[in-house]
């Protein structure tokens, strides 16, 4: 039977991440200790958790096994404060509206921190096809008779840490359910303004970190050899 050729079953389309694919190689590493597939099999299903792109698509390779139909540990949430010492004091990009509009979109590589100030303006920073080197974000707004609108992909963890005076700051807090996810953290003040972070539905990052895929070979090379 040709495992690769089947429909993944219905649910996450989220790129599967390093804890994933490692989760499912060790079932299949238990699978074959335990007589349940041949090494055949095993080596055929191990190779399809390599090619495989998406949560979906792993879980077909396991989908047959008692494993599969036991429930798994709950995600931790993301911290509500950023790791100490993992963000800079010093902005790594600087968007600025003063009586004016400014805008970042599209491909673009995120810092660790960003600051925003919209003064009589305007300022849009949508990260759902930015690239993430850093799994911590910070992004430090400042809204004076202006606004500063963020967006951020549905599998990126968001938390708000900042208020309004005369003005509102709103975060609408997102859990991913992958932890290797970027996690965003919106600071700052609204003085007569507004500071809005949302989810952009429908978006995903598509290479969260750049880093899942070094990994993947690493660690099945390691269940390969046992």
């Amino acid at each position: 039977m040709d495992l690769q050729k089947q429909t993944a079953p219905a649910g996450s389309e989220l790129r599967a991440s390093d804890a994933e694919r490692d989760r499912i190689a060790e079932i299949l590493h238990d699978a074959l200790a335990e007589g349940r597939l041949t090494a055949d099999e095993h080596a055929e299903r191990v190779d399809g958790v390599l090619r495989a792109k998406t949560v979906g698509e792993l879980e077909v390779f396991i989908r047959d096994l008692p494993a599969a139909h036991r429930p798994g540990p709950a995600p931790s949430p993301a911290p509500h404060r950023p790791t100490a010492g993992a963000i800079p004091m010093d902005p790594d990009d600087t968007v600025v509206a003063i009586f004016s509009g400014a805008l970042r979109k599209g491909r673009w590589r995120a810092g660790r921190r960003i600051h925003a100030y919209a003064i009589f303006g305007s300022v849009e920073i949508d990260l759902s096809e930015a690239l993430f080197d850093h799994q911590q974000v910070v992004i430090k707004s400042f809204a004076v008779f202006g606004s500063v609108d963020i967006r951020v992909s549905e599998n990126v963890s968001l938390r708000g840490m900042g208020g309004g005076v005369l003005g509102s700051f709103e975060v609408d807090t997102l859990d991913s359910g992958d932890p290797e996810a970027p996690v965003v953290y919106v600071d700052g003040w609204a003085v007569l303004g507004s500071v809005e972070a949302r989810p952009r539905r429908g978006t995903f990052v598509a290479d969260i970190l750049d880093r899942v895929q070094r990994k993947v070979d690493k660690s099945l090379r390691k269940h390969l050899d046992h």
